[in-house]
């Protein structure tokens, strides 16, 4: 009997909007991990992820046996020009399947296909305590960089929320010129 391989991993596609948000309404109603306080309708999830594509960065989900088990993408940092190579990246996954590596390989396969968009900044909040989330991050190589103190309201207690950062490619690297 062989053992089940990693779960693969594959572009969002717009069936996977009410498997998605399943997985992301548990932590809307259950955890302070996202500050929405509302379930999230499977067509406003796909409206989400066809966002996400249209501004040319990927949008990742993790697939076991036919099922979607988590999902990784990336969104601009800020709206304006000047931040137009950073981003913020998320992974969400499945409540029965934490644990498994999934995050991490959700990650593996996002880093990647961003550094090849030009990407040069990937930046994570985490509401924090979150010791899973906080090790996920540094693992990749993230290192914190912020903290803000109870800036978040939910489940009737404040909640702080950090900040993790990765530079893709080299450090100190100008987009457009190649100059340090």
């Amino acid at each position: 009997m062989t053992e089940n391989p990693s779960p693969k991993v594959r572009p969002a596609e717009p069936p996977d909007a009410g498997a998605l948000a399943a997985i992301y309404n548990h932590y809307v109603a259950e955890t302070v991990v996202t500050f929405e306080e509302e379930p999230v309708a499977a067509a406003e999830m796909a409206r989400r992820v066809e966002n996400v594509r249209s501004s040319g960065l990927p949008w990742l989900v993790a697939e076991d046996d036919g099922r979607v088990v988590g999902y990784a993408c990336a969104t601009p940092w800020r709206p304006r020009s000047g931040y137009r190579f950073s981003v913020e990246v998320t992974v969400y996954v499945a409540p029965d399947m934490g644990g498994r590596g999934i995050g991490s390989r959700l990650y593996g396969e996002l880093l990647p296909r961003l550094a090849e968009l030009g990407v040069h900044a990937v930046i994570g909040g985490i509401a924090l305590p979150n010791a899973a989330s906080v090790a996920l991050h540094e693992r990749i190589g993230m290192r914190k960089v912020a903290h803000f103190e109870r800036v978040g309201f939910k489940l009737g207690r404040w909640v702080d929320v950090g900040y993790w950062q990765l530079l893709l490619g080299p450090a100190g690297n100008d987009a457009t010129t190649g100059a340090g």
